[in-house]
């Protein structure tokens, strides 16, 4: 009698991103797939010369021509604006050419190649991440360096004025080129579901379906779950509902042909020895990616590294850092960014308190005790947005609790006035808390403070008290209000793991855009 193969199979009518459910209640035999070749047979020249993703190929060819114009824009303005531009070009009032072809050709290409060497161009750290930027600042650095080898080995008296001003023109002009083509490409996978890895997730269906989660849950990813291969049977799906199709027993690299798939995601942890391998062998010249998700959840990349030993990868994890240069920049980027913003926001909390008074006679200001740092008590200020006797009308509304874990939140609170309806859509309300960070209680960036009431912070939520609370943070920028306690923590523990100054920057950025969208905040 043959081999029998099962597979869990439904028609695959929905590739896109929306979250359709699916039940795994029925399979169908299917025919043996013949065995694949595990990479001995299969000819160097048979190789795949293009991924099947191929998204990235348009989108390096637009960054070449944007990179390209930047470094020749920046040059034009260093010439227009500085007169001695042209010193050390010996003849250019006869004969510019040479001085024009170094300017507008030869010191372009050369940020080409200089960024091409620092892989900005590498697919893995387009879309997402600082580490495009990254690369960008490291490739400014060594077109700096090499201009100046360059003059000095020739005795060129250049303007440095105008190579300062050409050079750092055009690392920034690359940067904002680079974040507006970022933008761009994160609207089109949001809205067109375009430019992004269509993925199929193999392992138990447990551990696929939070990787479904943990991927689904940022678009500008681009990384689309359309099937899910289980490793554990198909008992272990019956009757289950799914968000994708589920299969079991097939050929992986069918499968991802037939769902029209581009991207294998690995998410079992029990994986038998040499299976990871073999799957590798099979998918070489076929274009399709191969990507592991360890299973180290929440911790960040500079924190993990592969130490091979004699052929064994070990992965080490590192312990955050709390302390050191970074934390110092930090805090004084706290501090200074606090004063100035006191300065000047002062007419904006003049207009806010009038409008606070005119709604609600009683304080402008609300106060209350919050847990901070190595869980000290402190003060936090806010501009007041529900009626003086809010704290007594509470009691009478705990049973319309919206949320779960240690928060109160209703999105149609009758203790809310107006005016302080508005000032929390807009988080306006949350702006005297700068007086809390330049008193150093709190950060710009951070795990938001919870009342000193509410719990006494065991488990793993005390892990948040490690940091300086934040006015904007993790969760903030992920969901506020709509995400559920559970998940709110899981965020705040991430970012105390993870942390650095690059990353508060991105954050930062990031809230620019969630508090103008309004995103749940009430």
């Amino acid at each position: 009698m043959g081999e029998v193969t099962t597979s869990l199979q439904r028609p695959v009518t929905n590739t896109g991103r929306s979250k359709l459910v699916r039940h795994v209640d029925s399979f169908e035999i299917q025919p043996p797939t013949p065995p694949s070749h595990n990479g001995v047979p299969r000819s160097a020249w048979a190789r795949a010369r293009r991924r099947v993703s191929r998204w990235h190929r348009p989108y390096i060819a637009l960054l070449l021509l944007l990179d390209f114009g930047a470094a020749a824009l920046a040059s034009f303005l260093a010439i227009q604006i500085f007169d001695q531009a042209a010193s050390g070009f010996y003849g250019v009032k006869e004969d510019p050419t040479w001085f024009l072809t170094v300017s507008f050709v030869l010191l372009p290409l050369g940020w080409l190649v200089i960024l091409w060497g620092n892989r900005a161009y590498d697919r893995r750290y387009l879309g997402l991440g600082p580490d495009e930027f990254k690369r960008v600042i490291r490739a400014g650095v060594a077109v700096a360096a090499s201009v100046s080898f360059l003059a000095f080995a020739t005795v060129t008296q250049l303007s440095r004025w105008t190579v300062g001003f050409a050079l750092l023109g055009a690392m920034l002009l690359i940067l904002f080129e680079r974040l507006v083509a970022r933008f761009v490409l994160h609207l089109i996978r949001r809205r067109a579901g375009q430019a992004g890895h269509r993925m199929v997730l193999f392992g138990t269906l447990p551990e696929c379906l939070d990787v479904y989660t943990a991927v689904t849950r940022n678009p500008d990813a681009g990384l689309v779950p359309v099937a899910i291969h289980i490793t554990d049977g198909y008992a272990a799906a019956r009757g289950l509902e799914t968000p994708v199709p589920v299969y079991a027993g097939r050929d992986v690299l069918a499968l991802v042909r037939e769902v029209g798939g581009d991207t294998i995601a690995v998410c079992s942890a029990g994986a038998e020895p040499g299976e990871l391998r073999r799957l590798a062998w099979q998918l070489e010249g076929s274009g399709v990616d191969l990507v592991v998700a360890p299973q180290f959840t929440d911790i960040a990349g500079p924190r993990v590294h592969i130490r091979p030993i004699e052929g064994l990868p070990l992965l080490h994890v590192e312990e955050p850092t709390l302390s050191g240069p970074a934390l110092l920049a930090k805090n004084l980027m706290d501090k200074v960014a606090a004063a100035l913003g006191l300065l000047l926001l002062a007419p904006l909390f003049l207009a806010i308190a009038v409008a606070i008074r005119l709604s609600d006679r009683g304080p402008v200001f609300f106060r209350q005790p919050r847990v901070g740092h190595e869980g000290r008590t402190f003060q936090v200020w806010k501009f007041r947005t529900m009626y003086c006797d809010a704290e007594d009308r509470l009691a009478s509304l705990v049973d319309q609790n919206e949320t779960d874990g240690l928060l109160f939140k209703m999105k149609q609170d009758p203790r809310v006035f107006p005016v302080g309806r508005f000032l929390r859509a807009s988080s306006l309300d949350e702006l005297p808390q700068l007086i809390n960070v330049l008193k150093g209680e709190m950060s710009l960036v951070g795990p938001r403070p919870l009342p000193a009431d509410d719990g006494d912070f065991l488990g793993d939520v005390r892990r948040r008290l490690l940091v300086r609370p934040g006015i904007t943070g993790l969760w903030q920028v992920s969901g506020r209000s709509d995400l559920s306690w559970d998940e709110a923590v899981r965020l705040d523990l991430y970012y105390v793991d993870n942390w650095s100054l690059a990353y508060d920057l991105s954050i930062l950025w990031r809230t620019v855009g969630v508090v103008l969208a309004r995103k749940g905040a009430y």
